[in-house]
């Protein structure tokens, strides 16, 4: 209540907007699809056995799945309700004991989606699920409405059956989070097709940008075909950012044919995109100089590019969390008074969401960084009306030997396969170490990609990867603030 306004708030049963909104479209209704055991690496019985374990821990009589995320990776399906993520809209309710239920519109359901469904759930109607909590929700049941986005509705539905609403975190999200042996190797082979297509995108663009005729849009197009030409791409994994110039200090921009910029010469380029395919989800960050760029392009992109060697280089001990790795990628840019205003990386699914909790390199990521998760390492520096530097690789967080270690620790494999731009590393400015992990990036984006492209990006790749010229001085670097 605002007593100061004179105004109560007052719940309803209905939302009064639908007595309005008289040309509201329908909701989607896109196929849902198994997902092959091949991809998924864990049957959706053995995820209903862990989830009821973790339900039997705490006590909890049922769980209620609200996020479409987690129903799509218990379940093993996919959709296509919510564009570039492969989502049915859906809710679930798995009981501690007895069969699940699985609530999607059956207009959505293929031959095969149905099968896999009903080998472990029954499947009912979105609308029956009022009258399936009622029933459920006796006297004292305790169901988990996961906090992040269950609806306060379903919780009120819960207790005015006598049933307890325990709002927490669902367990499934933390579960998703971690990779299994068949989605970590589809990771992996998803970021090697997907690398092809970018190197084939690089070297293009590198011939072309010169020209001046190339525009934001036209970029977005040559990436999208060369990802369709590998016959596996479903969809891009998010709207691509293509920003030339100011447009890319824009750090979420999106191009439109009003605001298509050509790419100029002494300007930078930058294109943020990815691709989701069955056997994994990409998404990679490339900024390129067009012509020639200035020193200070290069001291700022050279120190976005240390702090991302820090993220991929970092060794630490198993139970550390996002929030304490994510200055890594911070400290060359603060040694100049500068800062860049995003998180330095975000989780990644598997064929699912391009950006998935809870994981992640941020100063507000306090889940702990676990054996068999994927994050973004993409640390930027954005200067506005002028330019914006982004360098993007998705990583994976594995178990490390450390000689001597008395803690289990951990560390990153890079999973991106795409050169650095060259170009706009300043030497002088890296540590030995640094252009150490710089060099043996690129043997290795070299040797594995160079197979899966034509001879004249195989030969624009063996130039992309040299060794960085050592010709710095330790003095340089050291005088400069960037130890």
């Amino acid at each position: 209540m605002s007593t100061a306004a004179g105004a109560e708030l007052v719940a309803v049963d209905s939302n009064p907007l639908d007595a309005v909104w008289t040309d509201r479209p329908p909701p989607p209704c896109a196929p849902v699809r198994a997902h092959p055991l091949q991809y998924a690496g864990e049957t959706s019985t053995e995820k209903l056995a862990r989830i009821r374990e973790m339900l039997e821990a705490e006590k909890l009589d049922a769980l209620l799945v609200s996020d479409p995320h987690n129903l799509a990776w218990c379940f093993n399906v996919r959709g296509a309700d919510v564009p570039h993520t492969p989502l049915p809209l859906g809710y679930a309710l798995i009981p501690r004991a007895g069969c699940p239920t699985v609530f999607l519109d059956p207009c959505k359901l293929t031959d095969d989606g149905r099968a896999a469904l009903k080998s472990v759930a029954y499947v009912a109607s979105p609308e029956s699920m009022s009258a399936t909590l009622d029933t459920l929700s006796g006297a004292g049941t305790r169901v988990r409405i996961d906090a992040m986005t269950g609806a306060a509705a379903l919780a009120q539905r819960v207790e005015a059956a006598g049933g307890i609403a325990d709002a927490g975190p669902d367990p499934i999200t933390l579960m998703k989070a971690v990779k299994n042996a068949a989605e970590i190797a589809g990771a992996r082979a998803a970021h090697l097709r997907d690398g092809a297509a970018l190197v084939r995108f690089l070297a293009w663009l590198d011939r072309e940008a010169a020209s001046g005729n190339l525009t934001e849009i036209d970029a977005v197009e040559k990436l999208e075909a060369f990802r369709i030409e590998t016959n596996a791409l479903r969809d891009t994994s998010f709207p691509t950012i293509s920003g030339a110039g100011p447009n890319a200090a824009i750090v979420h921009y999106r191009v439109t044919r009003r605001t298509n910029r050509p790419l100029r010469a002494g300007e930078l380029f930058l294109i943020d995109s990815g691709g989701q395919y069955e056997d994994g989800t990409t998404d990679v960050t490339r900024t390129v100089a067009v012509g020639t760029p200035t020193d200070e392009m290069r001291d700022r992109f050279t120190r976005v590019l240390k702090g991302h060697v820090a993220i991929a280089r970092a060794v630490f001990p198993k139970g550390t969390s996002g929030a304490q790795i994510d200055a890594f990628a911070r400290q060359f840019l603060w040694n100049a008074g500068l800062e860049f205003d995003h998180g330095t990386g975000h989780g990644v699914g598997s064929y699912l969401s391009v950006h998935e909790g809870p994981q992640r390199l941020s100063k507000l990521g306090h889940t702990t960084l676990e054996a068999g998760m994927i994050l973004s390492n993409e640390p930027g520096y954005y200067k506005a009306g002028a330019y914006g530097i982004r360098i993007e690789n998705l990583v994976l967080v594995e178990e490390r030997h450390v000689p001597g270690a008395e803690r289990e620790m951990r560390g990153f494999e890079t999973l991106t396969l795409a050169p650095i731009d060259r170009t706009l590393v300043e030497s002088s400015l890296m540590t030995p170490e640094e252009i150490a992990w710089l060099d043996a990036y690129h043997d290795r984006v070299r040797a594995t990609v160079s197979p899966l492209v034509d001879a004249r990006t195989c030969a624009w790749l063996e130039k992309a990867t040299k060794p960085v010229a050592q010709n710095r001085s330790t003095k340089a670097w050291r005088h400069r603030g960037m130890r």
